[in-house]
């Protein structure tokens, strides 16, 4: 289990800044599918799409365009920005501009995307059991009907019912994401719950002492993980880390350094092989770089 410091400023603001995401006020602009061409597949509990809620559009698309290798296609409805990330011509996030009210300090934030049929019947069995409705459930043209909600200990996520069906399951390139991992207070709670919400199955992995390594699996291939969040750090909510797919993560991590990020956790061995580290951006959204060989398959027992 690794332990990474979240600075003063960003404790406390991970709700927050996901949470001015919700709200009816907020027209959505035009957004592309989840998928072009539509391909007629369902994976119920995989993360599909990322977005980052930022009150620096043009920032942040300098950095991750610089980082990642990501190009921009911009749309606007009113005051509501939003930028199509892209890498070699396929779409691997969203960035929306929401500014951030005068006097607070809320950390932006990825939001991670999860795939379900029903969006309104995922989001009456995750409330059913705990959860918090924070917008939605709403159509949104061209992608689909989605809900965003707080999980009973605090943790964003949404889910989404893609009009355009999801993301094959192939191996994730250099620069697109690869995984996602739920940091905790109650990794057996909360997987409990997630379980109910995806019919995820459940596989708990050797840890450290007192801590939980948990994963989550649908159609005998890994979606993601649950782990104990870092003791002795007053503040901080649970919340998801997602992991971007790299060729070397101590470079990276030092080009994040750069380019005005900081990094939270230095590169690290994982369990699997390679190397990872944990990032925020200048603006303070955490994300995560590994690296992940090509004989490492995500299907069960391999």
């Amino acid at each position: 289990m690794f332990i990474y410091r979240i600075p003063g400023v960003i404790r406390g603001g991970l709700l927050a800044g996901l949470l001015a995401l919700s709200g009816a006020a907020f027209a959505f602009p035009e957004v592309p599918p989840v998928t072009s061409p539509p391909s007629g597949e369902h994976h119920v509990g995989k993360v599909v799409f990322l977005e980052l809620v930022t009150p620096d559009l043009a920032a942040s698309k300098r950095f991750y365009g610089s980082l990642l290798g990501w190009t921009f296609a911009d749309s606007r409805s009113g005051d509501a920005r939003y930028a199509e990330a892209s890498l070699e011509g396929y779409p691997v996030a969203g960035l929306i501009h929401r500014d951030l009210p005068s006097g607070q300090q809320r950390q932006p934030a990825w939001l991670s995307y999860i795939a379900v049929r029903n969006a309104d019947e995922a989001k009456d069995i995750a409330v059913a059991h705990g959860a918090r409705l924070l917008y939605g459930p709403r159509d949104i043209p061209h992608r689909g009907r989605e809900a965003v909600l707080a999980d009973p200990q605090g943790a964003v996520f949404a889910v989404l019912a893609s009009s355009s069906g999801d993301p094959p399951d192939v191996m994730a390139a250099p620069g697109e994401w690869i995984w996602s991992s739920l940091m905790t207070i109650d990794p057996d709670a909360d997987a409990a719950f997630y379980q109910t919400v995806f019919d995820y199955e459940i596989f708990d992995l050797p840890a450290n002492p007192g801590h939980q390594h948990l994963l989550f699996a649908t159609e005998n291939y890994l979606r993601a993980s649950a782990n104990s969040l870092p003791a002795g750090q007053a503040g901080i909510q649970p919340h998801w880390v997602n992991y971007v797919r790299v060729n070397n993560a101590g470079v990276m991590a030092q080009k994040v350094v750069e380019l005005g990020g900081r990094v939270l956790l230095g590169p690290r061995l994982d369990r699997h092989g390679g190397m990872l580290a944990v990032v925020a951006d200048p603006q303070g959204a955490i994300f995560g770089l590994i690296e992940w060989p090509e004989s490492d398959s995500k299907e069960v027992g391999k």
